[in-house]
């Protein structure tokens, strides 16, 4: 069977000496959206960190496209094709939107325009305000502004840690639009979700972690159907 695009595999470790993940598998296919959801400290970020090498692994591996990159920095990583959206301090406020886009394309040589033209037309509304200072910005047109960046890379893999905090139901609905969208061209979305129920909605896999460890994993649909699921993470 062939092995996921990205696959952080019976991942453990944390920070410090005390473990937070315990034997955590998290995975996404090529142009899917993957969401991990669970209770408050249940790992979900320290999940997701872990895969983006941001902190050390006791035992597990992490792997992208069939190579093994456990080893690699953050940095290394995006060099690889990752692209990681922080929930805070996501952009540079006193820089313009054109600036931080621009920023977000450091790795490159090569001419960015085309892709910014890309960004402007998912988010509109960053075209008519690119010589704005972001940090002028709503916070939902904040979170444009960092996936954006984070899309300048031309990423394979798109990471987003709480990318609806904070944002009005009817941003939330819209930022998922545009993540949905993101995922048809082919970038393999992975996601961490306070708001599990829409989360799994628009996600092709989910993953329920509780301390650490996945509980549940299936499709998010299935788990939306889950009668326990339900009872215990989704509000019943």
């Amino acid at each position: 069977m062939a092995e996921p695009f990205l696959i952080g595999e019976a991942m453990t470790g944390g920070y410090g000496g005390a473990d937070i993940l315990h034997d955590c598998t998290i995975a996404v296919e090529k142009g899917e959206i993957a969401v991990i959801v669970g209770p408050n400290g249940a790992g979900k970020s320290t999940a997701m960190k872990a895969v983006f090498g941001m902190l050390d692994l006791r035992k597990g591996s992490v792997r992208l496209d069939g190579q093994e990159i456990s080893g690699l920095s953050p940095q290394a990583r995006v060099a690889k094709g990752m692209g990681f959206v922080p929930q805070t301090n996501n952009i540079f406020p006193s820089m313009t939107v054109e600036e931080n886009l621009e920023m977000g394309a450091f790795i490159r040589t090569d001419d960015i325009r085309e892709t910014m033209a890309q960004i402007y037309d998912l988010f509109p509304i960053l075209r008519d305000k690119r010589r704005q200072a972001a940090g002028e910005l709503s916070g939902g047109q904040r979170q444009q502004v960092a996936v954006g960046r984070a899309l300048m890379t031309r990423p394979s893999v798109l990471m987003l840690d709480e990318p609806t905090a904070g944002v009005s139901p009817i941003v939330m609905d819209e930022l998922f639009d545009r993540i949905i969208e993101i995922a048809r061209t082919g970038i393999s979305i992975l996601m961490v979700e306070q708001n599990a129920r829409q989360a799994l909605n628009i996600a092709d896999k989910g993953y329920v972690l509780v301390q650490g460890e996945n509980r549940y994993t299936d499709t998010g649909a299935a788990l939306l159907a889950d009668p326990e699921v339900r009872k215990s993470f989704l509000g019943g």
